[in-house]
């Protein structure tokens, strides 16, 4: 059975299906599908989007999906704490957070400097690693465009470049461990990542302030909410385009 509150919807805004298409940054046979065949629902982000188009709830749109109000209150649920400034988190918050990881340890930074000299974040690392954790790091690439931009948002140029190759060589002796894999990334960060399981840090990147002055949110994954996984997944975006490297000194071939 066709999806005839899509349909409807669409017409009544006075847009084609090209049109909402195109907006989208899809085809115009995927909107058709999204109509003809309800089976073929699009992914949440689409979903959002042709609801804010057409002015209608995502649950109208699809009936099987939840209203606003109720993905709300199960993200509400999502927030452990917010933090004002990195600087205030307690230290034993991130060795907590990693010390239960078991299936996901991820560190996703520009240079994340001031963990590469926490002793007890490199034993943390040590264990989990002889344990069979996947440990991934993603820094990023020094020569790339996205980090020259960081560094001049923050008011100290070409010593962010230089902080991601510092952080690079204190990691030295963890490249040679088991279940650990370096990443460099040329990505626009908005937060810094830090993922165990089911638990993460999200540190903002704010415009002219370093990233210790700027908030911190943490988040635990609560079933029904969004806030976790809209983060977890843009660790693995980054993951998946972010090059592969075996040394401290394999950044200086990165490109940007």
């Amino acid at each position: 059975m066709a999806n005839e509150k899509l349909r409807g919807a669409i017409v009544e805004s006075g847009l084609k299906l090209e049109q909402v298409a195109e907006r989208l940054g899809v085809s115009p046979k995927t909107v058709e599908r999204w109509i003809s065949d309800p089976k073929r629902k699009p992914y949440r982000r689409f979903q959002y989007a042709v609801a804010s188009m057409l002015q209608r709830e995502v649950s109208y749109l699809w009936s099987d999906e939840r209203t606003s109000e109720e993905v709300s209150a199960s993200s509400d649920s999502e927030v452990m704490k917010l933090y004002a400034h990195r600087s205030v988190v307690p230290h034993g918050t991130w060795t907590k957070l990693y010390a239960n990881a078991t299936t996901h340890f991820d560190v996703l930074v520009y240079s994340g400097f001031w963990l590469t000299e926490d002793p007890q974040f490199h034993r943390l690392v040590r264990e989990k690693s002889s344990t069979g954790v996947p440990i991934r790091f993603m820094l990023g690439d020094p020569n790339s465009s996205a980090v020259a931009i960081r560094g001049e948002d923050e008011g100290i140029g070409s010593a962010m470049a230089g902080k991601i190759r510092n952080a690079l060589m204190n990691y030295a002796p963890l490249f040679r461990l088991p279940n650990v894999e370096f990443r460099l990334h040329a990505t626009t960060l908005y937060n810094s990542v830090y993922r165990s399981d089911n638990e993460l840090l999200a540190n903002g990147h704010v415009f002219g302030v370093g990233a210790y002055m700027a908030p911190v949110l943490h988040l635990q994954r609560v079933p029904g909410g969004e806030l976790f996984d809209t983060y977890a997944e843009s660790v693995e975006r980054v993951w998946e385009s972010a090059r592969h490297i075996t040394s401290p000194t394999d950044c200086e071939d990165a490109t940007a």
